[in-house]
């Protein structure tokens, strides 16, 4: 690797331009990738509920619908408005009482489904259907061209609603999250490096990483909103440390060479590509395991920050160094005395008072263990929004005035007599917290022939293959009431038609649910295992891994049990990932406090008392660095975002931070000395020493 650093450090000025040029594709990338803001889509195909979205679209060339409650209006206003609104892009049709009958037909007149559905005192309403999936940009944009039509004439409820309002809010707050973390993580810098120049070099190799990573992204086609908003501050956070390690050992090699500056940034580069791939391949394997999540959410995220650490290495040991190089002057102009303490009184107390940390660890492993175990997450997207949305008024509304919080679709497979679907319709009608079953029978009458119905209806609620009926619920999305509903009204359906299917947005997120469940045992095993046999592998030992990530996992089981013995429900997505995440990023810390206590030992031969001590003096600076970074980055975002999905990551990331580097800091120099005749044992080159 030497050579490598040679050539980097002989050609830093064309790695220079080349780094500067590669600025314009990776823009370019990063405006062509489409964000994803429906979570919901990245349910895996094979689901009932998701295929019949595509038969919506396929048949009735529409995929994605609202409520539009409109109040204090007359008839022939409702009419006019209702005209304007199908003239809107990608609005397919909209249904409503001149739909089925004239206007001039007192709305007592109408079957009482019909009158129940559409009227209640002062507000009736009329259901939006679009020609395109919930969350695609066309019908994305219909919905903001529906709201400026209504302004204050109306109501847009539904899921394409909410999207829409997290459309907007993550790009309103997207630059504010980035400023945050850069300005945070510059403060924190500024601290702790002796340089002016460095943190600022520091944070553009970063920023540069950052944007190559997000261009590189249109490779993948679209990424989701979480991920999007999450990149930056995860990769700042979690590279940080390759940049620090790499000008460390520049500074070192510059006493060692004589001030051969070249000389020592080649031996630099070699050295810190060692020391940072072996580091990041625990974080890689971190977010690797995300990818195998059924829910695709998990790959989307996995994928970007596993290839957002690789480049990040790439950058610090190419860009960086010539930088570094570029700026040395500066640098040395702008050095300080170190305001930054060594930690090495707080080291030597810590190691004297191992026992404490002990006692702590064994205090708290029960209740910690309980409460990651026991802390509740909720599935209902829009319970993370703030309140004052255009969706979330309203959804409001529509409870307020229809008492009604849901909207299922059945998708009726054509072959049913209409004695079979009139039956039926009756059953389902009978389920806990069904208002009322809206189809072709409430139109035309249960006795009347298929052949008899008028085409007008037909084109409105039937194709060559499939008919639709709507399913009002009194209850709300991801709650135990409307799940059960949802089995009870899919047995019956079945139980006439097993090809017919129950969809929408709660049978979705039922099957959210469902999935998720299965995807947090399995991604956390899975990072577990992963880099459980990297530990294995790097010190060829069998204790060393069960030591480091217990330490680990004791911290993630102290962060998740916060939210549980503070009553605060978790989004589902935060409850998966974290422990991956802060697993892959914080691992290291203890690697790195390990690492030296192994070289002492082997290298060194020195007693165990000696070892850890030494280890813990010469990393306890590092790993508090470290993990400050990590909080600075992810608490400010935490502070800011009114979006609970990413408020709730970042919150429980910097915790984490802060919990793994008090762990590592305090109980696994304890663990060592502990354990130290059986790491012995069992770890390859230290068999032969005398314990």
């Amino acid at each position: 690797m030497v050579k490598f650093g040679k050539f980097i450090t002989k050609h830093k000025l064309f790695i220079l331009i080349l780094g500067v040029l590669l600025i314009i594709p990776s823009m370019i990338g990063m405006i062509k990738t489409r964000v994803n803001y429906d979570v919901l889509s990245y349910l895996p195909d094979s689901l009932e509920t998701v295929s019949g979205q595509d038969i919506m679209v396929d048949e009735f060339g529409m995929g994605a619908f609202s409520m539009v409650i409109v109040e204090n209006m007359d008839n022939k206003d409702v009419v006019a408005l209702k005209e304007k609104l199908e003239k809107v892009d990608h609005v397919e049709k909209i249904i409503w009482y001149d739909s089925v009958a004239d206007i001039s037909l007192p709305t007592d007149m109408l079957p009482s489904e019909l009158k129940e559905a559409l009227f209640n005192g002062d507000a009736t309403m009329m259901i939006a259907l679009f020609d395109n999936t919930t969350s695609s940009e066309d019908t994305m944009q219909a919905v903001t061209d529906m709201r400026n039509l209504v302004k204050d004439q109306a109501f847009i409820s539904g899921m394409s609603g909410i999207v829409t309002d997290i459309k907007n809010l993550v790009q309103a707050e997207l630059p504010v999250y980035i400023v945050i973390a850069g300005i945070l993580a510059l403060i924190v810098l500024l601290i702790t490096m002796e340089s002016i120049v460095t943190p600022v070099l520091f944070l553009l190799c970063i920023g540069l990483a950052i944007l190559y990573n997000m261009g590189t992204n249109i490779f993948l086609g679209q990424i989701s909103y979480i991920t999007q908003a999450l990149t930056a501050v995860l990769q700042l956070g979690v590279t940080m440390d390759y940049s620090i390690f790499l000008l460390e050992s520049y500074q070192a090699n510059k006493v060692r060479f004589d001030n051969d500056k070249e000389r020592a940034m080649a031996h630099a580069i070699s050295n810190t590509f060692k020391s940072v791939v072996g580091s990041s391949i625990t974080t890689v394997a971190g977010f690797a395991a995300l990818c195998f999540m059924t829910f695709a959410l998990g790959r989307d995220l996995g994928i970007v920050m596993a290839k957002g650490v690789i480049i990040g290495v790439i950058v610090c040991i190419t860009l960086l160094p010539s930088l570094i190089l570029f700026f040395d002057k500066w640098i040395d102009k702008t050095t300080h005395r170190a305001i930054f303490p060594n930690f090495h009184k707080s080291s030597a107390f810590i190691t004297k008072h191992r026992i404490i940390p002990l006692l702590i660890f064994a205090v708290l492993f029960v209740p910690a263990f309980y409460g990651n175990n026991h802390v509740k997450v909720y599935y209902n997207l829009d319970q993370g929004l703030p309140q004052d949305l255009d969706s979330a008024i309203a959804n409001k509304k529509l409870e307020e005035k229809f008492n009604m919080n849901n909207m299922h679709i059945l998708l009726l497979k054509n072959g049913l007599s209409s004695k079979e679907k009139n039956d039926m319709k009756n059953e389902i009608e009978k389920v806990d917290g069904v208002k009322w079953v809206l189809g072709m029978n409430s139109i035309v009458g249960a006795n009347v022939p298929d052949d008899m119905v008028p085409d007008k209806y037909k084109d409105m609620l039937k194709s060559d293959n499939w008919e639709l009926q709507f399913i009002c619920s009194d209850y709300k999305t991801a709650t135990d009431q409307v799940n059960a509903q949802i089995a009870s009204i899919n047995d019956i359906v079945k139980k006439y038609s097993k090809d017919s299917m129950v969809i929408g947005e709660a049978p979705l997120t039922k099957d959210l649910q469902d999935v998720t469940d299965i995807d947090l045992a399995t991604v956390n095993y899975l990072s577990i295992g992963a880099i459980f046999l990297i530990i294995l592998l790097t010190f060829k030992s069998i204790s060393l891994p069960v030591i480091l990530v217990s330490v680990i996992e004791f911290a993630i089981f102290l962060n998740m049990s916060f939210p549980y013995y503070s009553g605060i429900e978790l989004p589902f997505v935060a409850s998966i990932v974290i422990g991956t995440i802060q697993l892959g990023a914080t691992v290291d810390y203890a690697i790195l406090m390990t690492t030296r206590y192994h070289k002492e030992r082997v290298v060194n031969q020195k007693t165990k008392k000696e070892a850890v001590e030494i280890a813990h003096k010469t990393s306890m600076k590092s790993i508090i660095i470290s993990g400050l970074s990590f909080f600075a980055v992810t608490f400010g975002v935490s502070a800011y975002s009114s979006i609970d999905m990413i408020n709730a990551i970042c919150t429980l990331l910097s915790r984490g931070a802060v919990i793994s580097t008090i762990s590592v800091i305090l109980i696994l120099p304890a663990m060592l000395y502990l354990f130290d005749k059986v790491i012995c044992k069992t770890t390859w080159d230290m068999r032969k020493i005398n314990y």
